[in-house]
């Protein structure tokens, strides 16, 4: 749609647990999400865009440009800028030297092969962390994924089944050392209550700090890739 001249790409969602309209901007792909409850109409919806369309454009205007991984890219790896390096001699293995991300073997897939070596950062980094954490307070996870959620740095099921966004590799370890922390207290405490807080500050330090940084810079880690 467009909102005072700018095309705007707006995604359409229903939930059932929404009592209002509301509106949130979805920093990976740079497009506007609307929340409908269920007795909400589409038409109901867009008059609300048109409302908010000053706010929405100053939010879209705000996100920061996209980059790609490819060769010359700075990307954050555990909080920390790495400069993505492909050379076609070295061996294929990833290699982690001085802040340089290196690359072997053909250019093509380059960005592929970078996602699934993040992945595999965070599963190995965030399962023996989660294991922790839950046996401190006397849990075991179901099973523990590593997934690319869009508005979710982590999840944790009814059945003890806990969820994580690999993207959290690139942010600093008290950021995801904090997320890790959450969701192993919800395997005690499905909820927010104060109970569920206190354990979560068991379980990790500076709980307002990584809270403030995920609401500031969490979007941003959506921009890589």
């Amino acid at each position: 749609m467009l909102l005072d001249g700018r095309p705007v790409t707006l995604r359409v969602l229903r939930n059932r647990q929404a009592r209002r309209i509301q509106t949130r901007i979805d920093a990976a792909s740079g497009s506007v999400i609307l929340v409908l409850p269920m007795r909400a109409n589409e038409a109901q919806g867009l008059e609300f865009i048109r409302k908010h369309a000053n706010w929405l454009l100053h939010r879209l205007s705000e996100l920061p440009p996209r980059i790609q991984f490819s060769h010359g890219a700075i990307i954050p790896f555990r909080g920390v800028p790495h400069r993505i390096k492909h050379d076609l001699a070295s061996g294929r293995r990833v290699r982690l030297v001085d802040g340089i991300i290196e690359f072997g073997g053909k250019y093509d897939g380059l960005a592929r092969r970078l996602t699934t070596w993040l992945r595999a950062e965070a599963r190995s980094t965030i399962e023996p962390l989660a294991m922790e954490k839950a046996a401190v307070i006397g849990h075991t996870p179901y099973a523990i994924t590593i997934r690319d959620q869009k508005s979710r740095w982590g999840s944790c099921s009814s059945t003890g089944r806990l969820s994580f966004n690999w993207r959290l590799i690139m942010a600093p370890h008290n950021i995801l050392d904090y997320v890790v922390a959450h969701e192993a207290a919800h395997l005690m405490q499905m909820n927010h209550s104060s109970q569920f807080w206190s354990i979560v500050g068991q379980l990790t330090e500076n709980v307002g700090q990584a809270r403030d940084w995920l609401k500031l810079h969490g979007s941003g880690l959506h921009r890589y890739g």
